[in-house]
């Protein structure tokens, strides 16, 4: 731009020449360069300030539009944009077949330190240490004062513990709100429903994920966010599986015994209706595995499914059944039972050395429990069709049922099977197999011959049955079973109104190195009820049971598991709805006097 002069020459000249002051000229051409100078600037504020109400404009057309488009959209939950927006705490309940809680979610805090904004680290070492006594001052103390900026305390806190932490009064302390995993019944059904842990984890929430048993087994059903808001119906029903647990814990006492297992099913459904294990644990404070020993010595130890031992007599009546399906017998054929029976270097004896020979009807065999008579029977059936038909009965395989410790819990199966494994694994020897795999072979001969596969989970509609027995092989066999209990080796069984039927084992445990150690049995008593239409199973087993009441010990199941199994359905039959059956009184031929 060309800058106008104050005073141009030609205008002073001529100023000059009229006489005029050419002072004037110049005041005249400021005054005007002023005048353009504040035009120009007033242009510019102008412009500015339009400028400045069209972003305004702009600003408010954006936020108008959002909140319109906010308005007229679907409501959702809000998202956090903080640090660990990932972690999903949701986690569906679990409940029992009637609907009562098993496990559900409870908000909690954690307990976290920022070292570095703590004021006294000493005093707080303390402080926590005397509050928490898993807690050591030293080791606090030195973790706060090693330079690190974060540090995780405790993964969840009480409401008690919180407000003791917060009482310490220190800002380095922090909390951080997460959900846990509640069992508000304690031990009752915890090899069930196993336990759960935190996975991922910020400050602000932490992912809880399955450890064990139906939690871990099933944890992509119950971290399912479609399906957070719908319990997970299990078929085991809270009150028939606390009563169980209180008798079985009784039996473990009265017995002597340092274990016990108790499984109950409906063998018309395969439903699991109570399952127990002793000793036991509390899935809200989930013990360490061992390290040393034997598996069965921690209480994580599932004796019901993990447990695979030689269930002993138990398994004559599949012996016996599988005869009279083949149509080698009937009840009443009578079968050689002279004891002792020598086959090769091998000599078969009944217990006690007793002989219930020369010759036994194939009931009395079961009734008497005939180690001699069930040989024979086996050896008419043959190696390969009784191996053909304990695999039908599931006795091969790991019992398909929703808990992450099944499909490790395989029975044990001789690698040969040569003629004397014929006849010892017919009287439950040589190999070795849960208490739930034998319940599931009494459930298929109550169910009529027919098998369901087993469930922890409440069914809505039946699964499709295989049979395994014709119907009179198995209503034989079930009144065989009745009759060990009416006068058999189960007279201790016997519950007035319920008609039970059942098969006593006793088997000698097997040493590590070899053999059997005959001062240590497991015990077990498998059971249905009621005998004329049998509605459920009942397998009890005691682990190294002993009965001390008279002169010398009673290692038997016919004293340890049967009086403990017959008090279960004593306890639980009325909570099932059965009722008792009561036997008519016959006619005494007195009327009453008519009126």
């Amino acid at each position: 731009m060309i800058r106008k002069p104050l005073r141009p020459l030609a205008r002073i000249l001529l100023a000059r020449e009229k006489g005029e002051n050419p002072d004037h000229i110049e005041r005249e051409n400021i005054r005007l360069r002023a005048e353009d100078t504040r035009a120009r600037a007033q242009n510019r504020a102008e412009g500015r300030l339009l400028l400045l109400g069209l972003a305004f404009f702009a600003a408010f057309m954006v936020v108008g539009a959002r909140m319109g488009l906010l308005a007229a959209s679907e409501p959702m939950e809000p998202r956090s944009a903080a640090s660990g927006a990932n972690i999903s705490a949701l986690r569906a309940d679990i409940t029992d077949r009637n609907g009562r809680i098993l496990a559900t979610n409870f908000s909690t805090h954690a307990l976290y330190a920022h070292p570095k904004q703590m004021v006294d680290p000493a005093r707080v070492a303390r402080e926590l240490a005397e509050l928490f006594p898993d807690m050591k001052a030293d080791d606090l103390e030195r973790r706060f004062t090693d330079g690190r900026s974060f540090l995780w305390l405790r993964k969840k806190l009480s409401p008690e513990q919180m407000q003791a932490v917060h009482d310490i009064g220190d800002p380095g302390l922090l909390f951080g709100p997460r959900d846990m995993r509640l069992y508000p019944n304690g031990k009752l059904a915890a090899h069930i429903l196993g336990g759960s842990s935190f996975g991922a984890e910020g400050v602000n929430s932490a992912e809880v994920i399955g450890t064990a048993g139906l939690e871990r087994a099933m944890d992509a059903r119950l971290r399912d966010p479609a399906q957070a808001s719908t319990p997970l119906a299990l078929s085991i029903d809270l009150t028939v599986q606390s009563a169980m647990h209180e008798i079985l814990e009784g039996g473990m006492a009265m017995m002597n015994a340092k274990g016990a297992a108790g499984v109950l099913l409906d063998v018309h459904s395969g439903e699991i209706i109570a399952m127990v294990s002793l000793p036991d644990f509390d899935p809200n404070d989930r013990p360490n595995p061992l390290v040393k020993g034997e598996p069965a010595d921690s209480p994580l130890f599932n004796r019901a499914l993990q447990g695979v031992y030689e269930l002993g007599s138990t398994a004559k009546i599949l012996t016996a059944a599988q005869a009279m399906e083949l149509g080698l017998v009937n009840p009443e054929t009578m079968v050689d039972a002279n004891a002792p029976m020598r086959w090769g270097k091998h000599k078969i004896g009944e217990f006690e050395g007793k002989n219930y020979g020369p010759l036994l009807s194939v009931t009395d065999v079961i009734v008497k429990s005939s180690n001699v008579g069930t040989a024979h029977l086996a050896l008419k059936i043959g190696g390969e069709r009784q191996q053909a038909f304990f695999k039908s009965m599931g006795l091969f395989d790991p019992v398909p049922i929703e808990l992450t410790e099944a499909p490790g819990s395989a029975p044990l199966i001789p690698k040969r099977w040569a003629d004397i494994v014929t006849i010892t694994t017919s009287y439950g020897h040589g190999m070795s197999v849960s208490p739930m795999h034998l319940a599931v072979a009494y459930a298929a001969i109550a169910n009529d011959g027919i098998m369901l596969p087993p469930t922890l989970l409440k069914r809505d509609k039946l699964p499709q049955g295989k049979r395994v027995l014709s119907q009179q092989s198995a209503d034989a066999a079930v009144s065989m079973l009745r009759q060990v209990v009416t006068r058999g080796t189960a007279s201790f069984g016997e519950v007035e109104g319920y008609e039970v039927a059942g098969k006593t084992g006793t088997a000698d445990k097997v040493k590590k190195g070899g053999g059997y150690d005959k001062g240590k049995n497991i015990n077990t008593f498998a059971s249905m009820f009621p005998a004329s239409d049998p509605q459920y199973v009942l397998v009890v087993t005691l682990d190294e049971a002993s009965e001390n009441s008279g002169p010398k010990p009673r290692r038997t199941a016919g004293w340890t598991s049967v009086p403990v199994a017959a008090e279960v359905i004593r306890r639980t039959a009325p909570l099932l709805g059965l009722r008792p059956q009561i036997e008519t009184l016959p006619a005494t031929g007195v009327s009453a006097p008519k009126p």
